[in-house]
């Protein structure tokens, strides 16, 4: 069940234990404790089984007509159940509400990573479209995609 997550001290534990379980993705430990560090103030959501959190996703916003999904990981285990789409209502709901045009995501382009051609085919499928690739964004191996969305 996906719930807002209030705590920053909450939020950086969630943050943690998921992102540490996603080694494919979140591997780098500077970048990882970035988006750690990052979600402590973002608004946050999560879903959570027996107290337990699955997911989760954060919002930062990027201009005041624009959010982006900042971070968003599912414990492997927990892959393909629906998780990340119900985290991705609550942010959509949330964005809309307070009146963002646009929604954006950033992901390593298709092509490079199998695990990152599985992040944007699911980008894809809630309805994101490619804006633009900066090769240079990250670094050479990591090509920085960024999909749009409107907000309807």
């Amino acid at each position: 069940m996906v719930q807002w997550i209030e705590a920053p001290d909450q939020r950086e534990q969630i943050a943690r234990r998921i992102l540490t379980a996603l080694p494919e993705w979140f591997g780098m430990p500077e970048s990882r404790e970035n988006y750690i560090r990052e979600s402590r103030s973002q608004p946050f959501w999560a879903d959570l089984e027996g107290g337990a959190a699955r997911g989760f996703l954060s919002l930062k916003e990027t201009s005041p007509f624009t959010a982006e999904l900042a971070v968003m990981g599912v414990l492997p285990s927990c892959h393909r159940q629906g998780i990340g789409r119900a985290l991705f209502a609550a942010f959509y709901r949330y964005a809309r509400e307070r009146g963002y045009a646009f929604l954006q995501v950033k992901t390593v382009r298709e092509g490079c990573y199998t695990a990152y051609d599985q992040t944007n085919a699911f980008y894809r499928s809630l309805g994101f479209r490619e804006l633009e690739c900066f090769p240079g964004l990250w670094d050479e191996w990591n090509p920085c995609q960024i999909y749009v969305m409107a907000v309807q």
